[in-house]
């Protein structure tokens, strides 16, 4: 009885907080109904026995990936009526591509409840005393460690790339120099002064 009430509660606030991700106009306000999804998609994984996943969406999304994005939209200088008029010339596309990406769940839907496809390589059960991140770490780091390796590639690459797009030279600004820094003697920063009782420090 808990179960089925806490699978209601987590799947109606997570509905809830996808549509609330997308209406809301403040971007801001949009990210962190995107965090309040991700924490209740990761009670429903724990909920169906998958906490290697759950684990994940509370770690990677919601500690790093939504973050980011809350950090990034506060930081760069979004004209917001810019926004609101370029929704109108790109709804055209949009209403098609949301069209195109239902027909594609369907479908997949509907594959999956026909059943009968055959890969020939499926792999078996996980046996009932070998938990869930042992299975997916033994998975990962003996048959998809190339794959698991490359994906590794592919994020460095896509994060150095967004410090070099993102990276502003500014003007004005006095650069470190190092070597200097380290050539410089105690004798050149402080000044010993045998200051009178009474008196002021002559600056």
């Amino acid at each position: 009885m808990i179960q089925t009430i806490a699978f209601y509660l987590f799947a109606t606030l997570l509905i809830a907080s996808g549509a609330l991700t997308i209406l809301a106009r403040n971007p801001v306000h949009s990210v962190l109904w995107l965090i309040l999804a991700f924490f209740n998609a990761a009670g429903l994984m724990v909920l169906v026995g998958a906490e290697f996943i759950a684990m994940l969406l509370v770690i990677v999304y919601v500690g790093a990936v939504a973050v980011l994005f809350l950090f990034v939209v506060m930081m760069l200088d979004i004209d917001f009526a810019e926004l609101r008029a370029g929704l109108a010339r790109y709804l055209p596309f949009g209403m098609v591509l949301a069209l195109v990406l239902l027909c594609e769940m369907v479908f997949a839907v509907g594959a999956w409840r026909a059943g009968g496809v055959d890969l020939g390589h499926r792999l078996g059960a996980t046996p009932a005393d070998v938990p869930n991140i042992e299975a997916i770490g033994t998975l990962l780091y003996t048959r998809y460690l190339y794959i698991f390796e490359g994906a590794g590639l592919v994020l460095l690459v896509a994060m150095i790339g967004a410090i070099v797009l993102t990276h502003r030279a500014r003007s004005g600004v006095r650069p470190q120099n190092v070597a200097a820094q380290n050539r410089r003697r105690p004798e050149d920063a402080i000044r010993k002064v045998n200051q009178p009782v009474g008196q002021g420090v002559e600056l």
